[in-house]
């Protein structure tokens, strides 16, 4: 029993033991200590109630202090808590003040809770980034497409890191730039003949304001002859006005169509009153006869005038009396 309640012991001391040294790390005071870094017991203690790693606090305390930055504990808790990157603001911190570049604790760590990595943007500072743009495709006055593709070289502006554009608006303003100065040359043979007009034209755009970059230099890598577009277009302009005119054709050839139509019917419509008219005749002989205004002989005297003309039509050829064999011979 009593080896029983001694063996609790030694395990409830081992576990107090962790549990102490947990929240007390005695190791990481000592070596902030020796390394000159003054941080209290109790505020590695606090650190840890606050759920802030006390190691990454003290490792970057003791690598600011060595590099000679002037940094509290209490900055980079707090930037902790704010769910910075310490170590890495540290980094771009030392990285700064060894190339002589302007950054102070406040920039950088409001560089790093813009999402944006301040340790790269110190060493793109320091060290140029290469930017190649994707293929642009511009059309000279000519008519003549030509392809680009250009390398911008530009450094991190510090300054304009919070807030200003990426390398996405860079990349955009450069194309735009490639294809105004393409299409305001007279000939594509102007281009080809000196690529650097057009970094020189667009260089002089100032097309790094805004963004976080500052643009060193852009550079023509190649420039490749495309399609003729000018022929293009015209070729396709000629087959859209041959469809107009085709269209236009049809159409007054279907009113042509419709007049005729028209006309026809009319003339249909002018014989059958003629017809109608000429029915209206033996009418008015009848009449003529039974009012006494037409004697009979003197309806024999129309007829033989009427059979004289009709004679002398057939005769002529060209009335009424002609003959079906007549009309074949003509």
């Amino acid at each position: 029993m009593e080896a029983t309640y001694l063996l609790i012991l030694v395990f409830g001391g081992i576990i107090l033991t962790i549990v102490f040294l947990y929240f007390v790390p005695i190791n990481l005071w000592i070596t902030a200590l020796f390394s000159g870094v003054k941080v209290g017991l109790f505020e590695l203690v606090f650190m840890r109630i606050r759920k802030v790693p006390p190691r990454i606090v003290v490792d970057s305390l003791i690598t600011a202090t060595k590099a000679g930055l002037k940094i509290s504990s209490n900055e980079l808790e707090t930037h902790y808590l704010a769910g910075g990157n310490v170590p890495n603001v540290i980094r771009a911190l030392i990285s700064a003040d060894k190339a002589n570049i302007s950054l102070s604790f406040k920039q950088a760590t409001a560089i790093d809770l813009a999402g944006r990595d301040v340790f790269q943007a110190v060493q793109i500072s320091v060290n140029p980034k290469v930017i190649t743009t994707p293929k642009v495709a511009a059309v000279a006055s000519d008519g003549i497409q030509l392809i680009a593709v250009a390398r911008v070289t530009v450094r991190a502006s510090i300054a304009q890191l919070v807030g200003g554009a990426g390398e996405d608006t860079i990349l955009a303003r450069v194309g735009e730039g490639i294809v105004s100065s393409i299409g305001s040359a007279k000939s594509h043979k102007e281009v080809l003949e000196s690529p650097d007009k057009i970094s020189k034209l667009v260089l002089s755009r100032g097309l790094d304001a805004g963004t976080a970059f500052e643009i060193l230099s852009i550079d023509i890598a190649d420039v490749d002859v495309g399609a003729n577009i000018g022929a293009k277009l015209q070729i396709d302009q000629a087959s859209a006005d041959l469809k107009v005119a085709e269209a236009r054709a049809e159409e007054r050839r279907a009113m042509a169509v419709a007049l005729d139509q028209e006309m026809k019917a009319k003339a249909q419509e002018a014989r059958a009153k003629v017809i109608e008219a000429e029915a209206e005749i033996p009418k008015a002989i009848a009449a003529a006869f039974v009012n006494g205004n037409l004697g009979i002989m003197d309806y024999y005297k129309m007829q033989n005038v009427q059979a004289d003309t009709e004679m002398r039509q057939a005769i002529s050829g060209s009335g009424k009396g002609t003959t079906g064999a007549q009309k074949k011979e003509s």
